[in-house]
């Protein structure tokens, strides 16, 4: 089954601006939100997370890379073109700032739920750097992988929750079949541009992006570019089970 979610535009001061989505209950499970955002200066004070991971995920039009610093004692740059991954579980607290001031960090910023016996783990992070990025080439599209696998491309991050992020870039009047594991929802994130999904048109503007919920038996998804060239994100996973509290 298709659903329509909405994004909303948000600006937190003068250096960051973004189109968020998020949505209650399990539409979106295993992701709980994404940012896609951009950054150009200090916005967020360090600050704690617990019980999910928050993924940032840099793009390769970013005019610099973050520097993160969490309370695991990781220190590092996270490059244009590259993921971070920081598992809270138990807590973690953690800043993320452009490297280079009065340049622009295009980023999104997931947040993916954790499987229940991972909530209340150690806080971790892991990293991949752009060049480690799996990229697969096809007919007018280029396909990285930087978490999940797409066909017999796998990505060597091993998060704690198994999803899998797709960057496609189309050029214009590209298409692909996309399939659709039983089990797993999958929805499409335009980044830039505009593009057809089962026939119907998305673009960041119109503020909407589609989900389809798991089903029981496989599925296929056509996408297509027939505008100009175009960007997006697709996500895919397994809705996790609710666990009482």
């Amino acid at each position: 089954m298709r659903h329509i979610v909405s994004l909303n535009r948000v600006n937190h001061g003068a250096n960051f601006q973004a189109y968020v989505l998020r949505t209650a209950g399990q539409t979106l499970s295993p992701i709980l939100g994404i940012d896609h955002a951009w950054m150009s200066g200090p916005t967020f004070p360090p600050h704690s997370h617990v019980g999910f991971s928050a993924v940032s995920y840099l793009f390769l039009d970013s005019e610099t890379g973050i520097a993160n610093e969490d309370s695991t004692g990781t220190k590092n740059l996270i490059q244009p073109g590259g993921i971070h991954w920081a598992s809270a579980g138990s807590g973690i607290v953690h800043e993320e700032v452009p490297a280079e001031p009065g340049k622009t960090v295009h980023m999104l910023q997931i947040f993916v739920d954790l499987p229940h016996e991972h909530k209340t783990a150690a806080p971790f992070a892991l990293t991949l750097a752009p060049q480690n990025i799996p990229v697969v080439e096809l007919p007018g599209v280029t396909v990285r992988v930087p978490v999940g696998a797409f066909g017999d491309v796998r990505s060597p991050l091993m998060p704690p929750t198994p999803v899998t992020m797709l960057e496609m870039t189309m050029v214009e009047d590209a298409a692909m079949e996309l399939p659709i594991p039983a089990g797993e929802t999958l929805f499409v994130m335009p980044i830039a541009g505009s593009l057809d999904v089962n026939g119907e048109s998305y673009d960041l503007d119109g503020l909407k992006l589609p989900v389809f919920s798991a089903e029981d038996s496989p599925r296929a998804l056509s996408l297509r570019s027939p505008k100009g060239a175009a960007k997006a994100m697709v996500f895919i996973g397994a809705p996790l089970s609710i666990t009482p509290a």
